[in-house]
């Protein structure tokens, strides 16, 4: 089973419709016995990576994710994924810090943020094609980097360490590559 944490924050609903779509069940919970029992825990996220931490930690998540991704996998889709990480310059805050790394505004000639479809560029033809981003800020790592979009500069769009996901695009908003995206992160990731 797949538990999306609901911690208030996150399109759920098309990310639900998806992940049933790809014969998954999945369950929309902060129930803390129902995350003990899914296999993937999948954290969403669109809005402010201050008020997203805040939430997490005002439900007492954070103790029972430091717990369980030790034999979970974790997958973080757009402000999920940055949550994964150490620091945010969104609200001068710190992340759950799975994942080396800072997350900063984007920086760019192009429009900010950084919307509509654009090619994922990896080492792994399964991950090359274009996908739906929407997001104002970035990672900023050098490790474990999946696969990157430009957008006028790199911008890190899969991460993966071990069963730790990241996924800074919409998947389930991205038609048959995103499916398939997410189809291979919850098998388990990327190799």
């Amino acid at each position: 089973m797949i538990a999306i944490m609901d911690y208030g924050l996150g399109n759920i609903a098309n990310l639900t419709n998806a992940i049933r779509f790809l014969g998954y069940e999945v369950e929309v919970t902060k129930d803390e016995e129902a995350l003990r029992q899914a296999d993937t825990i999948i954290l969403p996220g669109v809005g402010h990576f201050k008020d997203a931490m805040e939430r997490i930690q005002a439900q007492d998540l954070v103790p029972l994710l430091n717990e369980l991704k030790e034999t979970k996998l974790v997958v973080g889709i757009c402000l999920g994924m940055q949550l994964l990480f150490e620091h945010s310059e969104e609200g001068d805050v710190d992340g759950l810090g799975y994942l080396p790394g800072t997350v900063e505004k984007i920086i760019s000639s192009h429009p900010v943020p950084h919307l509509g479809w654009n090619a994922l560029h990896s080492t792994l033809p399964s991950l090359n094609g274009d996908v739906y981003f929407i997001h104002s800020y970035k990672a900023v790592t050098n490790e474990n980097i999946v696969a990157t979009a430009d957008y006028g500069q790199d911008v890190v769009a899969i991460v993966q360490k071990k069963n730790i996901l990241g996924i800074q695009f919409h998947p389930e908003k991205s038609g048959e590559i995103g499916l398939a995206i997410l189809n291979q992160a919850l098998q388990g990731g990327f190799k």
